[in-house]
């Protein structure tokens, strides 16, 4: 599985993305190995725990999958010890690019992993499309992912699903849908926490495991 999911990173690092697109894996930019190392850290977690579902959102946001390489994490999640899971931490050998005093949090994170734990649910995340899309001449902004952009996340997101031989699809939000249903993959979906989504969020997630 690890020659895999290596493989599985080099194709991310190496797909030409279009402009107002961060490639948080691309070998431009030399402190992106971190965020390489990350995802193939979490990804090989992922693979001892064997989830049977997964959450597919968006895109990865500025404040969090942007910096971290790894899907719907912060700077503080990834380096802290996330309750009821030994997924996360800087002992597991997360890093950062940069050191800092404060770690960042990221809002739509911190609501997935709090209703994770608290409902012990096992689910790898991933994106309809994988890379950071910003708005023009702005990196920390974030914006919808075209559809031209979405049809570059096809691939990875039919990839990944393979990979781990995922059972249960959960769509967080319209896009995930839309690529999802595109793809020919039966999913139920979740409203998006963001923008005030967060109780409905909750709610659509006890639906499916209560």
């Amino acid at each position: 599985m690890k020659s895999i999911i290596n493989d599985f990173i080099e194709e991310l690092a190496n797909i030409e993305v279009t402009p107002n697109v961060y490639n948080q894996y691309s070998y431009e930019h030399l402190e992106n190995y971190i965020r390489r190392d990350n995802l193939a850290i979490y990804l090989n977690n992922m693979a001892k725990i064997k989830p049977k579902m997964i959450l597919v959102g968006e895109a990865p946001g500025y404040r969090g999958c942007r910096i971290t390489g790894v899907p719907f994490t912060s700077e503080y999640i990834l380096m802290n010890k996330v309750k009821g899971t030994n997924l996360f931490g800087e002992e597991n050998g997360y890093r950062l690019v940069c050191k800092k005093d404060k770690l960042i949090k990221e809002a739509t994170a911190s609501i997935i992993w709090s209703i994770f734990t608290e409902y012990n649910i096992v689910a790898l995340g991933w994106n309809a499309f994988p890379y950071h899309p910003h708005k023009e001449g702005n990196f920390d902004s974030n914006r919808t992912p075209l559809k031209k952009e979405l049809l570059l996340g096809e691939n990875p997101l039919l990839q990944i699903i393979d990979m781990y031989n995922i059972k249960k699809v959960v769509a967080m939000g319209n896009k995930a849908e839309e690529s999802l249903n595109k793809l020919g993959i039966k999913c139920t979906k979740v409203r998006h926490p963001a923008q005030g989504g967060k109780n409905e969020f909750v709610r659509g997630m006890k639906e499916i495991f209560f």
